[in-house]
């Protein structure tokens, strides 16, 4: 077995900052009347592009030199045990909140059995997406019971990509790819109806074309970055990638209603440069402690358990606004509430069933000591 390789502590800082701020977007969500014009920390989503990004990069450097003596079923396998454990728990508190989660937001709620809700638990947990017809939310979602589930089922699908065959492009075939994803991607962003990257999480044609061509681009860039070998050093690169994180990801809308497609070119420069850029610059530091690094290595660990835990808290903090037009005063206090809640109940997640099941099934199905 290969020795284990030390992690880019920087870059599991930074996608801890990243997941805080979906929780804050989401948080304010409640208040935009599902216009994106009025949202504010307004291009919160992205966060979900740079989570690719860092995907495919930490994919390469964790896996493209073990493959001479690794294959795919067990390359898989190491994906399910680092990834599937907490969209069990996800789906299971999803279910849990779910008889909380009845305001007029949303209109399928009502009319769903505890066995349609059981179903789309135990469905959930496999990650199959359902479709339109399935929903029990009203909200078209692919796991209703925990929405942002549908960005790992794209992070499956491009870490199986990444397995089936595309690990063996050289660096110029990869390259052609990620060139072309991002055309693609910059098409849909200036020439699409919407001007923006918001969706992916329904099971038709647009929720699909909108869910692979995020993913394309930034996964396979962030595999061709690493491989590159492109790092910058920059002092203090924590602090200053998580300025620029948030920065990029709070800015209001730009272009308004008539020019969507200015909104869409800064999306696709924050996607196609800027979050590369962070990257580069996060994986530069080669410090392996000190305050920042201790802080980073926190908000890492707490990243993926947040990320995946949060939203149903979020379905009922929103419908609550919604329904009972909330003062935006008493709303802020109460959002307040629901972030610190958010953050207990990630790392509760983390340190009681997280990490031992992980542990549990590395040394079942792995081979690692527990």
């Amino acid at each position: 077995m290969a020795p284990a390789k030390t992690h880019y502590v920087i870059l599991d800082g930074l996608r801890g900052v990243a997941s805080l701020l979906v929780v804050v977007f989401h948080l304010f969500e409640a208040y935009a009347d599902n216009d994106p014009q009025q949202q504010i920390i307004n291009h919160g989503y992205l966060a979900v592009d740079f989570f690719f990004l860092l995907s495919g990069f930490v994919i390469a450097y964790a896996y493209d030199d073990r493959w001479g003596g690794m294959g795919q079923w067990e390359f898989y396998k190491r994906r399910l045990v680092r990834l599937q454990p907490m969209v069990v728990l996800g789906s299971v508190i999803g279910a849990a909140l779910f008889v909380f989660q009845g305001w007029t937001i949303f209109p399928k709620v009502a009319g769903s059995s505890t066995w349609q809700v059981i179903l789309v638990m135990l469905i959930g947990c496999t990650m199959i997406p359902l479709p339109k017809s399935a929903d029990i939310r009203g909200w078209n979602e692919t796991y209703p019971l925990n929405g942002p589930a549908w960005s790992l089922f794209y992070e499956y699908c491009a870490n199986m990509l990444y397995a089936a065959g595309l690990r063996r492009l050289s660096n110029r075939g990869l390259g052609v790819l990620v060139a072309l994803s991002a055309v693609a991607l910059i098409l849909l962003l200036v020439m699409g109806k919407r001007g923006d990257l918001i969706g992916g999480w329904s099971l038709d044609a647009d929720g699909l074309t909108m869910g692979v061509t995020r993913v394309m681009f930034p996964f396979f860039a962030g595999i061709l970055l690493m491989r590159l070998g492109k790092r910058i050093r920059l002092p203090g690169a924590f602090w200053l990638c998580s300025l620029l994180l948030i920065a990029a990801l709070s800015l209001p809308r730009f272009g308004g209603t008539e020019r969507l497609w200015v909104n869409g070119l800064y999306e696709a420069g924050c996607v196609t440069l800027l979050f590369p850029l962070i990257v580069a610059i996060g994986a530069g530091e080669q410090r392996i402690d000190g305050p920042s690094i201790r802080v980073a290595r926190f908000f890492g660990d707490l990243s993926y358990p947040l990320y995946i835990t949060h939203y149903p808290l979020m379905y009922i903090y929103i419908g609550w606004v919604v329904d009972r037009k909330v003062p935006p005063a008493q709303g802020a206090l109460a959002g307040l509430g629901v972030l610190i809640l958010a953050v207990a109940v990630a790392y509760a997640s983390l340190k009681l069933f997280d990490e031992p099941v992980r542990r549990w099934l590395a040394s079942r199905f792995l081979g690692r000591r527990a």
